[in-house]
């Protein structure tokens, strides 16, 4: 896995004196066999002008603080830094004083990252693996490892890091690497990076739930995911949920849900879902006639939905999203194990934001049971019932000017008709019936109203 660009760049480098490596993650998913595109060089051995002008002669050269020595090239997909020194002047995730040095060396240069396996660099030209921090060793055992102590616990993001690479690389994290992470506190971080690892651990995990029990076992729930945390014990009924607390069942179906996020409009939101659909179990469980019941607990938790979203994101896409769909994802195992009529269904896809991702869910939240009651899961019949919403959804129906048209004046009950409209939509009845039948509804309604004096 090689990069022309790159090879163009060290030629130039090369020939004034210096040395090009690539680092970090291309290095470390070039080993692993795994395909990446985001291209990371470093230069070393020259001034930060003297490669300033060398990226002239190739394109257009960006800079992003000359303090930094971290250049790009306009539109192309390569980003070029120099070799820094770093030290901390605060607690959060930026606060620090950035020296850049290209004479600093190889091996100080990597000292400065996070993990060993991604402190890796390889010569662009001659193909040398620069490896001062048993980085190939970690890989090909599958470690996530600090590289400096010190150094380490001045990054707070490097916990979530961790956590996230152990997820999308199925590792193990150092003991003494948890250790640190135990003491570093997360406060700081803002929102917008905290989601960002967890967009990566949900997005290119095969198994998400590492993410988050490697934060348990890192005792770093607390500031970030303190509902999560409160599923931790929180039992269930085991007829209907044999494997465990709310924790555990809620980190099975993050998991199962991994598999169907190709399939879906949201992969991401549908992934927050999976996460918090259960965490109204936290205000609702308790125990009656020796059984465990969390009753309108999809109802019930919404403040705490709100509260976890709200604390990640502030995309109101998002957060549509997963406010609309928490409350409904009980819905289609109910159905598929009652099969009613098909304006039953019809109503639970029309309240989706959206439906086929509510199928989908079902069957990463499907109950493992055993039992004459237990819930069918039957996905084929979801499925069809979704064809007949979507056939009934394209055929023609009441629209506001078809009542005018029909002669009914548009007043503030508008909407109320309407309404009503949608329903019969929703019940299968064919236009030029529901349009009587709204007629007939909106003329009562208002006969009504007038008896009423409003």
């Amino acid at each position: 896995m090689k990069n022309s660009l790159a090879e163009r760049i060290a030629e130039y480098v090369r020939e004034a004196g210096g040395r090009t490596f690539y680092v970090g993650g291309f290095v470390r998913d070039k080993l692993l066999g795994i395909d990446n595109k985001d291209v990371d060089i470093e230069v070393h051995g020259i001034e930060p002008q003297a490669l300033f002008n060398i990226l002239e002669m190739i394109g257009e050269p960006l800079t992003f603080g000359k303090s930094f020595g971290v250049f790009a090239l306009k539109g192309e997909d390569i980003d070029i830094a120099m070799p820094r020194r770093e030290r901390a002047t605060g607690t959060g995730h930026r606060d620090f004083d950035v020296e850049v040095d290209p004479y600093i060396g190889t091996r100080e240069a990597a000292r400065r990252r996070d993990f060993t396996v991604n402190s890796m660099m390889e010569d662009v030209l001659t193909g040398e693996l620069v490896d001062h921090f048993g980085g190939r060793r970690d890989l090909d055992e599958g470690v996530i490892r600090h590289i400096d102590p010190e150094t380490f616990i001045e990054d707070p993001l490097r916990v979530l890091r961790g956590a996230q690479f152990a997820a999308r690389f199925s590792f193990t994290i150092a003991p003494d690497t948890i250790g640190l992470c135990r003491g570093i506190d997360l406060s700081t971080l803002s929102k917008e990076r905290v989601e960002e690892e967890l967009k990566k651990a949900f997005l290119k995990a095969d198994r998400p739930s590492i993410f988050f029990e490697s934060l348990r076992t890192m005792d770093q729930l607390d500031v970030w995911f303190p509902e999560l945390k409160q599923t931790i014990g929180l039992e269930q009924d085991p007829i209907f949920h044999p494997e465990g607390d709310v924790w555990t069942h809620t980190m099975e179906v993050i998991d199962r849900a991994a598999a169907f996020r190709d399939r879906v409009s949201d992969p991401y939101s549908f992934m927050l879902l999976a996460l918090t659909h259960d965490l109204g179990k936290i205000v609702t469980t308790e125990e009656k006639n020796g059984r465990i019941h969390a009753y309108e607990h999809e109802e019930k938790g919404m403040p705490l939905v709100e509260a976890f979203v709200g604390r990640l994101t502030n995309e109101k896409d998002i957060k549509d999203y997963v406010f609309n769909m928490v409350p409904l994802h009980m819905r289609p195992n109910v159905l598929a194990y009652s099969k009613p009529v098909m304006k039953s269904t019809n109503r639970m896809f029309d309240a989706a934001a959206a439906p086929a991702d509510l199928i989908w869910f079902a069957e990463a939240d499907k109950p493992v049971v055993s039992g004459k009651d237990a819930f069918s899961g039957d996905k084929e019949f979801l499925l069809e019932r979704l064809r007949l919403y979507e056939d009934t959804m394209a055929k023609p129906y009441v629209m506001g000017r078809d009542l005018i048209e029909a002669g009914l004046d548009p007043g503030e009950d508008f909407g109320e008709i309407l309404a009503y409209a949608h329903k019969l939509r929703l019940a299968g009845i064919e236009k030029e019936s529901a349009l009587k039948q709204a007629l007939t509804y909106a003329r009562k309604m208002r006969k009504s109203n007038s008896k009423k004096g409003l």
